[in-house]
């Protein structure tokens, strides 16, 4: 990077003489070297996926988790420091009651995703704050149908049909694309989200994993929830199954 070591990266609220905010990227790097999330927007539903690396065979199995219910119809799955994403989703918690209590109704996903953005993007503005080190993925069904949002530590935010964030975002995004999205229920969906995690792990680089799973969909009857055990553990062997025949295949 030009520029760096001048003095340009020190705050946010100073850009370089080529017109870039370094801590802002700084902020990228720290979300491309965390696990890979992925959200999936199905006919019916959203679905979200995440690789939680573990880092010692101490912590608690299920501990520290990366997907977290920010409304009872928004799930926020995040890639990135962890104690930023968990204030985040703190935030969008707050903006989801206020709504609720101003409108008697729940928060639509779009609007969820523009205060999210906006309170992101205010964390790059001042000297006094640094960016965000997260990318934050939301998943809601709300009167215009499932939606799926991704929150960039920059505060822009785009909706998608199929996104991904992480350290393998770009394997991942190649196998989203070859998927018909539109025409997958959630069930199927959450088998395609296991097998595009276990795709883009690196078992020589990479540490061991859990895999989280979640869904808002119709079978879940609107709000966000882990999908069952049953199911996961179901999506889990299929996706090892086609792992491993495809290592044969090689």
């Amino acid at each position: 990077m030009s520029s760096i070591g001048t003095g340009y990266d020190l705050s946010s609220s100073t850009y370089s003489p080529d017109g870039r905010i370094f801590q802002v990227e700084y902020a990228f790097k720290a979300v491309d070297n965390s696990g890979t999330a992925i959200g999936i927007r199905a006919r019916d539903g959203v679905v979200l996926a995440v690789e939680k690396l573990v880092q010692s065979k101490l912590l608690v199995p299920g501990s520290n988790k990366r997907i977290q219910s920010a409304d009872s119809h928004v799930g926020v799955a995040t890639a990135g420091l962890l104690a930023d994403g968990r204030h985040l989703v703190t935030r969008i918690r707050e903006e989801a009651q206020q709504y609720r209590d101003f409108y008697r109704s729940k928060i639509p996903g779009k609007v969820i995703a523009e205060r999210a953005a906006g309170y992101v993007q205010a964390f790059t503005l001042y000297s006094s704050v640094r960016p965000f080190g997260i990318s934050a993925i939301l998943a809601t069904v709300d009167r215009d149908g499932p939606q799926l949002y991704m929150v960039e530590p920059s505060g822009v935010y785009y909706g998608y049909k199929g996104t991904a964030i992480g350290k393998g975002k770009q394997v991942a995004k190649t196998e989203l694309e070859k998927l018909k999205l539109g025409e997958l229920s959630c069930r199927e969906a959450v088998k395609e989200a296991a097998r595009i995690i276990y795709t883009v792990h690196d078992d020589v680089k990479d540490k061991d994993f859990e895999l989280e799973l979640s869904w808002v969909c119709e079978e879940s009857g609107g709000r966000h929830e882990f999908v069952p055990k049953d199911l996961a553990a179901e999506a889990e062997r299929a996706a090892k199954a086609s792992l491993e025949d495809e290592m044969d295949e090689d």
